[in-house]
């Protein structure tokens, strides 16, 4: 990884070089439980349904920094993945003076022939069955905790709540950072 980076900086002189992660995270109305605190002797209420109606997060975290960047969408594919990329090159670099190195794992959307993959983004594959090495795993607990123990009934609901999850993840880097800046992947970066 190192060395294609080096390569990489040598073939751009004029342009600076950004490791970033990305995955993505399927979030649905059935509720995520977390343990609660109660009165001793009585028992807290939960909901719990199985509701089939779901939405993707493809996430993209930049372990150096902790910043991230986030898209909605209804299902993954490598069309909907090259939406994803396309708003993430605009969201990251929009003077285009950026080579962004996304680190990636093997899903079939990730390496399709059809993914349309803009000009500043290179992609580079993790090795396969690694989920531990994707630094932007991490962030997906932060994003659910919002949908803890809360009874979702509508995907409009859910999609506002996650919305406002990501918000609050892209304006506090602080918090993002120590989740997904493995140190392999934010020594990356100079």
């Amino acid at each position: 990884m190192r060395e294609r980076l080096r390569r990489l900086r040598r073939a751009n002189p004029g342009k600076r070089v950004e490791v970033w992660a990305q995955d993505e995270a399927r979030l649905g109305l059935k509720p995520v439980s977390r343990r609660v605190w109660a009165v001793k002797g009585s028992r807290p209420l939960s909901c719990g349904r199985t509701v089939y109606s779901w939405l993707y997060v493809y996430g993209f975290a930049r372990p150096k920094t902790g910043e991230t960047f986030a898209a909605l969408l209804p299902r993954v594919n490598a069309g909907l993945m090259g939406q994803a990329l396309a708003a993430f090159a605009a969201h990251a670099d929009p003077e285009g003076e950026k080579v962004l190195v996304l680190l990636v794992d093997n899903a079939g959307w990730h390496v399709a022939k059809r993914l349309a993959v803009p000009a500043n983004v290179v992609l580079h594959f993790l090795p396969p069955c690694t989920p531990e090495l994707q630094p932007a795993e991490p962030l997906w607990p932060l994003v659910r905790e919002a949908l803890a123990n809360r009874s979702i009934g509508r995907i409009g609901y859910l999609r506002r709540l996650v919305r406002a999850r990501l918000r609050h993840l892209a304006a506090c880097p602080h918090e993002v950072r120590p989740r997904v800046g493995f140190r392999w992947a934010a020594g990356l970066e100079r």
